[in-house]
Protein backbone atom coordinates (compact mmCIF):
# COMPACT_ATOMS: atom_id res chain seq x y z
CA UNK A 1 0.00 0.00 0.00
CA UNK A 2 1.24 3.48 -1.29
CA UNK A 3 1.33 6.48 0.84
CA UNK A 4 0.98 9.88 0.62
CA UNK A 5 3.92 11.38 -0.37
CA UNK A 6 4.83 8.19 -3.19
CA UNK A 7 1.48 8.84 -4.86
CA UNK A 8 1.83 12.15 -4.70
CA UNK A 9 5.19 12.32 -6.49
CA UNK A 10 3.74 9.30 -9.12
CA UNK A 11 0.81 11.55 -10.04
CA UNK A 12 2.79 14.61 -10.39
CA UNK A 13 5.40 12.68 -12.65
CA UNK A 14 2.22 11.33 -14.83
CA UNK A 15 0.88 14.49 -15.24
CA UNK A 16 4.78 16.09 -16.49
CA UNK A 17 4.90 13.19 -19.00
CA UNK A 18 1.35 14.17 -20.10
CA UNK A 19 1.42 17.99 -20.43
CA UNK A 20 4.69 18.47 -20.52
CA UNK A 21 6.62 20.67 -18.08
CA UNK A 22 8.84 19.80 -15.03
CA UNK A 23 7.59 16.78 -12.69
CA UNK A 24 7.39 19.63 -10.00
CA UNK A 25 5.42 22.06 -12.21
CA UNK A 26 2.27 19.90 -11.06
CA UNK A 27 2.75 18.80 -7.66
CA UNK A 28 0.53 21.71 -6.43
CA UNK A 29 -2.21 20.22 -8.75
CA UNK A 30 -1.86 16.48 -7.43
CA UNK A 31 -1.74 17.35 -3.96
CA UNK A 32 -5.02 19.20 -4.29
CA UNK A 33 -6.16 16.71 -5.67
CA UNK A 34 -5.26 14.28 -3.00
CA UNK A 35 -6.82 16.97 -0.86
CA UNK A 36 -10.17 16.81 -2.62
CA UNK A 37 -10.00 13.32 -2.43
CA UNK A 38 -9.27 13.21 1.39
CA UNK A 39 -11.20 15.62 2.36
CA UNK A 40 -7.70 17.29 4.50
CA UNK A 41 -5.74 20.44 4.04
CA UNK A 42 -2.35 21.39 3.00
CA UNK A 43 -1.08 20.58 6.52
CA UNK A 44 -2.09 17.61 7.31
CA UNK A 45 -0.68 16.30 4.16
CA UNK A 46 2.64 17.59 5.06
CA UNK A 47 2.45 16.23 8.62
CA UNK A 48 1.34 12.98 7.35
CA UNK A 49 3.50 11.97 4.32
CA UNK A 50 4.23 8.46 5.16
CA UNK A 51 0.30 7.76 6.25
CA UNK A 52 -0.69 4.73 4.20
CA UNK A 53 -3.71 5.59 1.46
CA UNK A 54 -6.90 2.35 1.66
CA UNK A 55 -7.42 1.22 -1.66
CA UNK A 56 -10.82 3.38 -1.74
CA UNK A 57 -9.33 6.31 -1.94
CA UNK A 58 -6.43 5.57 -4.03
CA UNK A 59 -9.37 4.52 -6.42
CA UNK A 60 -11.02 8.16 -6.09
CA UNK A 61 -7.87 9.52 -6.32
CA UNK A 62 -6.80 7.93 -9.52
CA UNK A 63 -10.40 8.79 -10.92
CA UNK A 64 -9.54 12.65 -10.21
CA UNK A 65 -6.37 12.28 -11.84
CA UNK A 66 -7.23 10.59 -14.72
CA UNK A 67 -9.71 13.74 -15.55
CA UNK A 68 -6.93 15.75 -15.22
CA UNK A 69 -4.48 13.43 -17.49
CA UNK A 70 -7.34 14.43 -20.21
CA UNK A 71 -7.18 17.72 -19.55
CA UNK A 72 -10.26 18.64 -17.75
CA UNK A 73 -9.85 21.85 -15.56
CA UNK A 74 -9.51 21.81 -11.90
CA UNK A 75 -11.91 24.09 -11.36
CA UNK A 76 -14.55 21.75 -12.90
CA UNK A 77 -12.84 18.48 -10.82
CA UNK A 78 -12.23 20.27 -7.52
CA UNK A 79 -16.10 21.62 -7.98
CA UNK A 80 -14.40 25.11 -7.25
CA UNK A 81 -12.10 28.38 -7.73
CA UNK A 82 -11.36 31.43 -6.19
CA UNK A 83 -12.14 34.92 -7.49
CA UNK A 84 -11.26 37.78 -5.56
CA UNK A 85 -11.12 36.49 -2.07
CA UNK A 86 -14.54 34.16 -2.48
CA UNK A 87 -15.17 30.64 -2.73
CA UNK A 88 -17.07 30.16 -5.90
CA UNK A 89 -18.45 26.70 -6.87
CA UNK A 90 -18.09 25.94 -10.25
CA UNK A 91 -19.66 23.39 -12.78
CA UNK A 92 -19.17 22.56 -16.85
CA UNK A 93 -22.28 24.98 -16.72
CA UNK A 94 -19.82 28.06 -15.96
CA UNK A 95 -17.47 29.70 -17.22
CA UNK A 96 -14.02 29.14 -15.01
CA UNK A 97 -13.39 32.62 -13.34
CA UNK A 98 -9.89 34.36 -14.24
CA UNK A 99 -7.86 36.43 -12.41
CA UNK A 100 -8.17 38.50 -15.59
CA UNK A 101 -11.71 39.14 -14.74
CA UNK A 102 -10.83 40.74 -11.63
CA UNK A 103 -9.82 43.89 -13.24
CA UNK A 104 -13.55 44.11 -14.51
CA UNK A 105 -14.16 43.86 -10.99
CA UNK A 106 -11.54 46.97 -9.78
CA UNK A 107 -12.67 49.04 -12.49
CA UNK A 108 -16.56 48.52 -11.19
CA UNK A 109 -15.65 49.34 -7.62
CA UNK A 110 -13.63 52.57 -8.71
CA UNK A 111 -17.16 53.91 -10.09
CA UNK A 112 -19.16 52.90 -7.43
CA UNK A 113 -19.43 54.76 -4.21
CA UNK A 114 -18.42 52.94 -0.83
CA UNK A 115 -21.50 54.32 1.31
CA UNK A 116 -24.45 55.06 -0.48
CA UNK A 117 -26.86 53.44 -3.00
CA UNK A 118 -25.90 52.42 -5.99
CA UNK A 119 -27.48 50.25 -8.83
CA UNK A 120 -25.45 47.63 -10.88
CA UNK A 121 -26.41 45.19 -13.23
CA UNK A 122 -24.17 42.23 -14.08
CA UNK A 123 -24.33 40.72 -17.75
CA UNK A 124 -23.82 36.76 -17.88
CA UNK A 125 -23.01 36.14 -14.52
CA UNK A 126 -21.90 32.47 -14.82
CA UNK A 127 -20.94 31.56 -11.46
CA UNK A 128 -21.90 34.70 -10.15
CA UNK A 129 -18.34 35.82 -9.65
CA UNK A 130 -18.12 39.70 -10.98
CA UNK A 131 -21.76 40.40 -9.33
CA UNK A 132 -20.75 38.81 -5.72
CA UNK A 133 -17.00 40.25 -5.64
CA UNK A 134 -18.66 43.92 -6.28
CA UNK A 135 -21.24 43.06 -3.71
CA UNK A 136 -19.22 41.59 -1.05
CA UNK A 137 -16.92 45.01 -1.34
CA UNK A 138 -19.98 47.37 -1.72
CA UNK A 139 -22.65 46.24 0.63
CA UNK A 140 -24.98 48.97 0.15
CA UNK A 141 -25.22 48.45 -4.01
CA UNK A 142 -28.33 46.81 -4.92
CA UNK A 143 -26.35 44.78 -7.59
CA UNK A 144 -28.40 42.27 -10.14
CA UNK A 145 -27.01 39.61 -11.93
CA UNK A 146 -28.51 37.83 -15.43
CA UNK A 147 -27.50 34.95 -17.08
CA UNK A 148 -29.73 33.28 -20.08
CA UNK A 149 -28.56 29.64 -18.70
CA UNK A 150 -30.68 28.42 -16.12
CA UNK A 151 -28.05 25.94 -15.01
CA UNK A 152 -25.20 28.79 -14.45
CA UNK A 153 -28.03 30.93 -12.93
CA UNK A 154 -28.71 28.25 -10.40
CA UNK A 155 -24.61 27.89 -9.60
CA UNK A 156 -25.06 31.94 -9.39
CA UNK A 157 -27.56 31.51 -6.45
CA UNK A 158 -25.87 28.93 -4.91
CA UNK A 159 -22.86 30.91 -4.36
CA UNK A 160 -25.06 33.68 -3.49
CA UNK A 161 -26.91 31.81 -0.58
CA UNK A 162 -23.24 30.07 0.50
CA UNK A 163 -21.88 33.87 1.05
CA UNK A 164 -24.70 35.06 2.76
CA UNK A 165 -24.47 37.72 0.05
CA UNK A 166 -28.51 38.13 0.07
CA UNK A 167 -28.53 41.55 -1.98
CA UNK A 168 -27.78 40.32 -4.47
CA UNK A 169 -30.88 39.68 -7.33
CA UNK A 170 -30.94 36.75 -9.78
CA UNK A 171 -32.94 37.35 -13.24
CA UNK A 172 -32.90 35.07 -16.36
CA UNK A 173 -32.41 37.06 -19.06
CA UNK A 174 -30.41 37.05 -22.72
CA UNK A 175 -28.80 39.85 -22.12
CA UNK A 176 -31.12 42.45 -21.56
CA UNK A 177 -34.04 41.55 -23.43
CA UNK A 178 -35.82 40.63 -20.54
CA UNK A 179 -35.56 43.82 -18.67
CA UNK A 180 -37.03 45.26 -22.25
CA UNK A 181 -40.16 43.18 -22.35
CA UNK A 182 -40.57 43.57 -18.35
CA UNK A 183 -39.51 47.01 -17.68
CA UNK A 184 -37.08 49.91 -18.25
CA UNK A 185 -35.09 49.59 -14.98
CA UNK A 186 -32.23 51.34 -14.90
CA UNK A 187 -28.67 51.47 -13.72
CA UNK A 188 -25.87 53.25 -12.70
CA UNK A 189 -23.20 50.80 -13.56
CA UNK A 190 -23.62 47.97 -16.05
CA UNK A 191 -20.87 45.31 -16.04
CA UNK A 192 -20.18 42.44 -18.35
CA UNK A 193 -17.70 39.53 -19.11
CA UNK A 194 -19.58 38.29 -22.15
CA UNK A 195 -18.48 36.04 -25.23
CA UNK A 196 -15.35 37.18 -27.02
CA UNK A 197 -13.54 34.64 -28.83
CA UNK A 198 -13.89 34.69 -32.50
CA UNK A 199 -15.62 31.27 -33.46
CA UNK A 200 -12.81 29.82 -35.75
CA UNK A 201 -10.02 30.92 -32.85
CA UNK A 202 -8.11 27.42 -32.60
CA UNK A 203 -7.64 28.38 -28.44
CA UNK A 204 -11.39 26.70 -28.26
CA UNK A 205 -9.84 23.25 -29.20
CA UNK A 206 -6.99 23.74 -26.70
CA UNK A 207 -6.70 23.62 -23.15
CA UNK A 208 -9.19 24.41 -20.76
CA UNK A 209 -11.54 26.24 -23.49
CA UNK A 210 -12.24 22.44 -24.61
CA UNK A 211 -14.20 22.00 -21.57
CA UNK A 212 -16.29 25.04 -21.11
CA UNK A 213 -19.33 26.22 -22.10
CA UNK A 214 -19.08 27.00 -26.12
CA UNK A 215 -21.57 29.81 -25.67
CA UNK A 216 -19.87 31.71 -22.66
CA UNK A 217 -17.06 31.84 -24.81
CA UNK A 218 -17.84 32.44 -28.45
CA UNK A 219 -19.05 35.77 -30.87
CA UNK A 220 -19.48 35.34 -34.20
CA UNK A 221 -16.74 35.88 -36.99
CA UNK A 222 -14.72 39.02 -35.14
CA UNK A 223 -16.04 37.55 -31.61
CA UNK A 224 -18.10 41.09 -31.26
CA UNK A 225 -21.39 40.23 -31.85
CA UNK A 226 -22.40 39.64 -27.85
CA UNK A 227 -20.43 42.87 -27.26
CA UNK A 228 -23.11 44.59 -30.10
CA UNK A 229 -26.03 43.76 -28.56
CA UNK A 230 -25.16 45.17 -25.10
CA UNK A 231 -23.72 47.87 -26.37
CA UNK A 232 -27.09 48.36 -28.00
CA UNK A 233 -29.24 47.28 -25.67
CA UNK A 234 -27.60 48.97 -22.50
CA UNK A 235 -28.83 53.08 -22.87
CA UNK A 236 -32.14 52.60 -22.34
CA UNK A 237 -31.44 50.89 -19.35
CA UNK A 238 -28.57 53.27 -17.95
CA UNK A 239 -29.22 56.22 -15.69
CA UNK A 240 -27.35 60.02 -16.38
CA UNK A 241 -23.63 59.75 -15.85
CA UNK A 242 -24.15 56.20 -15.67
CA UNK A 243 -21.15 54.06 -16.96
CA UNK A 244 -20.62 50.24 -19.20
CA UNK A 245 -17.76 48.46 -18.49
CA UNK A 246 -17.04 45.79 -21.02
CA UNK A 247 -14.64 42.61 -20.39
CA UNK A 248 -12.90 41.27 -24.14
CA UNK A 249 -9.76 40.23 -26.25
CA UNK A 250 -6.13 41.23 -25.81
CA UNK A 251 -6.91 42.61 -29.03
CA UNK A 252 -9.89 44.33 -29.46
CA UNK A 253 -10.11 47.32 -26.81
CA UNK A 254 -10.14 49.80 -30.16
CA UNK A 255 -12.60 48.36 -31.63
CA UNK A 256 -14.77 48.07 -28.21
CA UNK A 257 -14.06 51.39 -28.01
CA UNK A 258 -15.38 52.31 -31.24
CA UNK A 259 -18.46 51.07 -30.57
CA UNK A 260 -19.10 52.74 -27.66
CA UNK A 261 -18.13 55.99 -29.35
CA UNK A 262 -20.55 55.15 -32.25
CA UNK A 263 -23.92 54.74 -29.65
CA UNK A 264 -23.08 57.45 -27.82
CA UNK A 265 -21.11 56.47 -24.80
CA UNK A 266 -18.34 59.27 -23.98
CA UNK A 267 -15.21 59.23 -21.65
CA UNK A 268 -14.67 56.23 -22.85
CA UNK A 269 -10.95 54.52 -21.26
CA UNK A 270 -9.64 51.03 -20.62
CA UNK A 271 -8.26 49.49 -17.64
CA UNK A 272 -5.60 46.90 -17.85
CA UNK A 273 -5.01 43.41 -16.61
CA UNK A 274 -2.21 41.49 -14.89
CA UNK A 275 -0.07 41.23 -18.32
CA UNK A 276 -0.52 45.15 -18.78
CA UNK A 277 -3.24 44.63 -21.43
CA UNK A 278 -6.40 46.51 -22.16
CA UNK A 279 -8.75 43.80 -20.72
CA UNK A 280 -11.93 46.13 -20.03
CA UNK A 281 -13.28 49.44 -21.96
CA UNK A 282 -15.63 51.78 -20.29
CA UNK A 283 -17.57 54.40 -21.45
CA UNK A 284 -20.18 56.96 -19.63
CA UNK A 285 -23.89 57.15 -20.86
CA UNK A 286 -24.62 60.94 -20.65
CA UNK A 287 -27.65 61.18 -21.77
CA UNK A 288 -31.40 61.10 -19.30
CA UNK A 289 -33.49 59.78 -22.31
Amino acid sequence: MSNLKEILNQAAKALAECHGFDQSDWALEARLLLQCTLGVTHAWIITHASHPVSEAHFESFQQYLSRRLKGEPMAYILGHREFYGLGLKTTSATLIPRPDTETLVEAALAKIPANSVCSVLDLGTGTGAIALAIASQRPQAQVTAVDFSAEALKVAVDNGESLKLNHVKFIKSHWLSEFTQSSYEKFDVIVSNPPYIREDDIHLRQGDLRFEPISALASGVDGLDDIRIIINQAPQHLNMNAWLMLEHGYDQASDVAQLLTDAGFTQISHALDLAGIQRVTLGCWQSSS
